[in-house]
């Protein structure tokens, strides 16, 4: 094993050794602002699976031609009591919301939007993108920071490179000796 710290209440399966408790949640399509819009895979939430820890929408976008499809334009619309977290594989993203914050997110760099006790915001693609692919993650805020205030954060984390020769970027949490200084107002959350 590697020298990465192993969380004991973990499972560690042996190479070969047969895994019974994985459960594979297989995404939806769903349309991402209004029944025109661009369409997303959206893992969470499902009936039987509302929440993995925090995280309780999973949306994955594109590969998609913005050409083809117009890209992402989703109006402004409200959220309470949770966060969003965007990040891109290609293209680029404008965020505009109510808390005066406007930022573009491009790849390897974070967005993140804590709602709080209320927040509106847009998003849209930029004339630049022309393949856009990317996911936007959402968690759920704990009940001692769930109507706090809002609260915008752009952030450009470092690659780091773990124990298995695996270069990452830790957009939250902490891995493999490398720490996001992004408060999340919520406790062991990851996003590498």
């Amino acid at each position: 094993m590697s020298n990465v710290e192993r969380n004991p209440d973990v499972a560690v399966l042996e190479p070969g050794e047969p895994c019974s408790d994985v459960e594979v949640l297989t995404p939806r399509d769903v349309p991402l602002g209004g029944p025109r819009a661009m369409p997303v895979a959206r893992t969470l939430p499902q009936r039987k699976r509302s929440l993995v820890g925090s995280w309780c929408f999973l949306d994955h976008y594109g590969p998609d031609d913005v050409s083809v499809t117009g890209g992402m334009s989703v109006p402004r619309h409200p959220h309470t009591g949770l966060a969003t977290v965007s990040w891109l594989f290609s293209g680029e993203i404008d965020h505009l919301d109510s808390g005066g914050n406007a930022a573009r997110v491009v790849p390897g760099e974070l967005n993140l939007m804590i709602a709080g006790r209320g927040i509106t915001h847009q998003e849209i693609s930029t004339d630049q993108t022309r393949i856009l692919h990317g996911v936007q993650l959402w968690y759920a805020l704990p009940d001692a920071t769930r109507f706090s205030e809002n609260h915008f954060a752009h952030y450009v984390p470092e690659p780091v490179s773990p124990a298995l020769g695996v270069s990452a970027r830790v957009f939250i949490g902490s891995l493999a000796g490398s720490a996001s200084p992004v408060d999340t107002r919520t406790p062991d959350l990851l996003g590498a």
